[in-house]
């Protein structure tokens, strides 16, 4: 059981993505039938921006606000004042992303542009830092990796589909 919670913890990004469509799923068992695409579509979008913005970047702040040199050491990088900076950030994406949960499609598409733009950032600087200082740290070259690029593929996917 220890393995299967340092993997959620560890791995945040994922474990709140799949969070989400566990509640996306559970709200759609509880919706009247038959079902729309709006209505699917709607369930997926609150439920994402709920969890992969919201909760994954108030978890994010939390880590590198107060646990910054563990952040850090998990990351494979020093610690740093940039630390609190990186959490700050985060704090402000998590707030946008709690107040899109159930409002408009301008609100949605704040809460999805800006926080993508920084993970690919961040996936980018991963990759950079994986080719010259051969950084295969867990935090650095694991599943946030691959999640830094998803996370903000799907948002756009679905605000075309809410748009649509």
């Amino acid at each position: 059981m220890e393995g299967v919670i340092r993997f959620a913890l560890s791995n945040f990004t994922l474990t709140f993505l799949v969070v989400g469509l566990l509640a996306s799923g559970i709200a759609l068992m509880r919706a009247s039938k038959p079902l729309s695409a709006p209505v699917v579509v709607e369930a997926l979008f609150a439920y994402f921006l709920l969890f992969s913005i919201g909760f994954s970047f108030l978890y994010n702040f939390v880590m590198h606000t107060f646990f910054g040199k563990m952040a850090a050491g998990f990351i494979g990088w020093e610690d740093s004042p940039f630390q609190a900076e990186v959490g700050f950030a985060s704090l402000g994406y998590a707030v946008v992303g709690f107040l899109a949960f159930r409002r408009s499609f301008d609100l949605r598409l704040a809460a999805v542009v800006g926080p993508s733009l920084f993970m690919l950032g961040a996936a980018a600087g991963h990759v950079y830092q994986m080719i010259t200082a051969h950084n295969f740290a867990p935090g650095n070259a694991g599943v946030i990796v691959y999640t830094a690029v998803l996370i903000p593929i799907i948002g756009f996917v679905l605000l075309w589909l809410q748009y649509r």
